[in-house]
């Protein structure tokens, strides 16, 4: 077998000291989404132009300003574009797309469209519409219907959402993909099968669970049954799950959130802004220390975490942040129970 091969390949957009972001490339499509919107020069157009969709945690600086760049590579494409944020996010939108002029935008304009919904009280609220060819106007529409929870849903994967408190709503978001199906390459070799698009028919097939039965084509005037298929070609198991959290109070009700979130990714990116013994200013402006994210991360049970958005103070100290982070998710210090801890008195 060639291995595990995930849906999507996820990184920082930046270094950790840098502004949030992560991007999360489809390997076997030409796609990509975004969780979080601030300073994208990193990526190049040709990534950019893969972006489908933007979930946006919140509208501070640092998690918003790479929106006027992500329009002006996309200005020109036919494929619509589709950002999620909290309440107040349309508003947020269009006051950047209003500011600029577009009277060279018109009837003859590819009709770049994009699509904001405001994702409050667990589900998506509202949604508008700004089309090129209308030099951007607000236009109300009815939210997409995705289910409690839940920014998308796709047939190979959904994302579910999770307002956190950072004196304004914040938002996390998890990736999830049910199923994962992977091919044996030995197998498609001994079965006189070449790679190709007929690859992508027989996945959606199988995680649609369609009978045994099912003839697959495979080839020109080739098909398979989808139970051979899958006893030869396919190993199926459980889905990739990658969850990002960012900008959060420690709360006992964040805490609960995030786990629920988070619990079993295999990928937990999640910010680790102070250090422990600086803890007094995470709770003043509302971030998580490197010890309390360590921790989280160990309680929900990820495979894999990585820790991001770390303060500007410890620029001198590069590695500190993360030997700490590195600590608490070994359950090397702190304790797991104490995952649902208050701020002390002396922490206000």
């Amino acid at each position: 077998m060639t291995g595990v091969s995930h849906l999507v390949q996820a990184r920082l957009v930046n270094d950790p000291f840098s502004d949030p972001g992560l991007y999360l490339d489809f390997r076997y499509a030409r796609r990509a989404l975004l969780f979080d919107l601030g300073d994208v020069a990193a990526l190049s157009a040709r990534e950019l132009m893969r972006v489908s969709d933007v979930f946006v945690s919140h509208a501070h600086m640092d998690h918003f300003a790479g929106f006027d760049r992500l329009l002006r590579v996309c200005l020109h494409r036919p494929q619509p574009l589709r950002l999620v944020g909290p309440e107040g996010f349309i508003a947020r939108v269009a006051n950047r797309l209003h500011a600029y002029t577009w009277n060279l935008l018109g009837s003859h304009s590819p009709d770049f469209r994009i699509q904001v919904e405001e994702f409050v009280d667990g589900h998506l609220a509202r949604g508008a519409a700004f089309r090129s060819r209308e030099q951007f106007a607000t236009r109300p529409m009815p939210p997409s219907e995705f289910g409690p929870g839940r920014v998308l849903a796709e047939e190979a994967f959904r994302i579910e959402a999770a307002e956190l408190d950072h004196g304004i709503p914040s938002l996390a978001f998890a990736l999830t993909e049910p199923v994962r199906v992977n091919v044996w390459q030995g197998a498609l070799e001994r079965l006189g099968l070449a790679p190709g698009p007929w690859l992508g028919a027989a996945k959606q097939a199988a995680r649609r669970g369609l009978p045994p039965e099912t003839p697959v084509p495979v080839g020109e005037d080739r098909t398979l049954p989808l139970g051979d298929l899958g006893a030869e070609v396919f190993r199926i198991g459980p889905g990739q799950k990658v969850a990002y959290i960012t900008d959060t109070a420690d709360t006992p009700e964040n805490a609960a959130r995030i786990l629920t979130l988070a619990a079993g990714a295999d990928e937990l990116f999640i910010e680790a802004v102070f250090l422990e013994a600086d803890r007094a200013a995470g709770t003043r402006t509302r971030h998580l220390t490197a010890a309390r994210a360590g921790t989280l991360a160990r309680a929900a049970g990820a495979r894999r975490a990585v820790p991001f958005h770390h303060s500007a103070r410890y620029i001198d100290r590069p590695d500190a942040l993360a030997d700490e982070f590195r600590a608490a998710f070994a359950g090397e210090t702190g304790s797991v129970a104490d995952i649902g801890r208050q701020t002390g008195p002396g922490e206000k």
